[in-house]
């Protein structure tokens, strides 16, 4: 079921020219440039103590990660009401995954949009998108009901909850447009959901990969109204799309196991297809140069390095440039930057490689103490971040050579979404406590 609200505040935002991505904005979770590259600097060093700006509690659970245009932050979280759970609520617990674990059903969920200023912290709305029980859990140390990270552009603000639909705001948290697709995704093990959608010009793009019908559709961003749905094979994936130029023409790049594909951005009509991925693929896709990066990280571990432009199955064709199975990442997503591909795995090692060859500056290479990671590598003017699970954010010079050049520790901290870098600054989002680092 589709809802549009009528009247000024479509008008507002239906009316007048959409800008591009503002230079002093952090969009979507792999920044304003797709590749997880900041345009700006960010700090070196802090600590407890030193260089925090603010911080401020977030309420319930999520994983998607801020998001910034402007002077404001936004972000989603899902905050159990401790209402009843319905009679048909799936186990919280098991292989299903689960809230904090237990036993019993799901608990009801408000999923929330919040929007901080991003100067001082502060909370300036909160807009429950729905509240409902959930279906099926999300993996029980890494998931969560609010783990798509929100877009946003000059006018928009955009949240995704999976099987809980897509929901469209002003700045200023009225609502414009809901859809609900009316389908519950079932991923592998119940690991929950977690693929981001993409935005270029009037679409908002979005994967359903899951172990039922699945496809890509594409909305009118201003309206909601569906303008293209192509079915895909079943299979979870929690793989963002990438949306890429080539030879003048927008692409929607899909990562997934069975069927990495382009399609047409304007009809959804597919392109060209290949075979060679590993289960479980979650790391977004890269591109430049007319060449897209796609990889697993967990069984049969592969990357593809794809020259786009050609049409038709690609799999094993002179389209695949080159390819590697070892240090790719299983859940961190790659930094791509002066013809260099940063990799980080699961378990604590990074590799440089170069873009074009797939030769390595460096494999694999261990850093100080054994972390873990979740989330995803982010970079300004020259500096690798890695956010670790353990409080700590480990950054590297980045270049064909390994070097540290410090280690930031934040107690009690365990980071499992992305950063955003913006203006000098560097916002972190912990477990219930978002942070800003000047």
């Amino acid at each position: 079921m589709q809802r549009v609200l009528t009247g000024l505040i479509l008008s507002l935002v239906a009316g007048g020219a959409i800008a591009a991505d503002a230079p002093d904005s952090w969009p979507r979770w792999r920044g304003p440039e797709f590749n997880g590259v900041a345009r700006g600097d960010a700090p070196l060093t802090w600590n407890d103590k030193d260089h925090i700006a603010w911080k401020v509690q977030v309420a319930g659970k999520g994983h998607s990660s801020p998001v910034i245009w402007g002077d404001r932050l936004f972000l989603t979280t899902a905050v159990p009401t401790g209402n009843a759970p319905a009679a048909d609520a799936a186990p919280a617990s098991g292989r299903r995954g689960g809230y904090g674990g237990g036993g019993g059903p799901q608990v009801e969920q408000k999923l929330l949009v919040l929007a901080f200023d991003r100067k001082t912290g502060k909370q300036l709305w909160e807009k429950t998108a729905i509240v409902a029980t959930p279906h099926e859990g999300f993996h029980s140390q890494y998931g969560s009901f609010a783990s798509p990270s929100v877009l946003v552009d000059a006018q928009h603000v955009i949240a995704f909850f999976g099987s809980r639909g897509v929901y469209c705001y002003t700045h200023e948290g009225q609502p414009v447009w809901q859809k609900d697709f009316g389908i519950k995704l079932r991923m592998i093990m119940a690991f929950g959901e977690g693929s981001s959608p993409a935005l270029d010009g009037d679409k908002l793009v979005i994967l359903f990969d899951h172990e039922g019908d699945s496809f890509l559709v594409a909305l009118d961003k201003s309206t909601g109204r569906e303008l293209w749905r192509t079915p895909r094979p079943p299979g979870s994936t929690w793989s963002s799309p990438l949306i890429a130029t080539v030879a003048g023409k927008k692409q929607v790049l899909v990562a997934a196991t069975k069927f990495v594909a382009g399609y047409e951005l304007e009809t959804g009509k597919l392109i060209w297809q290949t075979t060679g991925l590993g289960r479980n693929v979650i790391p977004m896709p890269v591109a430049a140069d007319g060449v897209a990066i796609v990889m697993s990280g967990y069984q049969a571990p592969n990357l593809l390095a794809i020259r786009l432009g050609q049409e038709g199955d690609l799999t094993g064709t002179d389209a695949i440039l080159w390819q590697n199975q070892r240090g790719n990442s299983y859940t961190p997503s790659p930094v791509l930057h002066e013809g260099k591909l940063y990799m980080l795995t699961d378990n604590g090692t990074i590799s440089c490689l170069d873009f074009k060859t797939g030769k390595p500056f460096y494999s694999q290479q261990r850093l100080p103490k054994s972390y873990s990671f979740k989330a995803s590598p982010v970079a300004a003017n020259g500096k690798l971040y890695l956010s670790t699970e353990d409080g700590d954010v480990v950054v590297l010079k980045m270049g064909e050579k390994f070097e540290v050049l410090a280690t930031n520790t934040l107690a009690d901290q365990v980071f499992i979404a992305t950063p955003a870098i913006m203006d000098g600054a560097i916002y972190l989002r912990g477990q219930n406590t978002l942070f800003c680092v000047r």
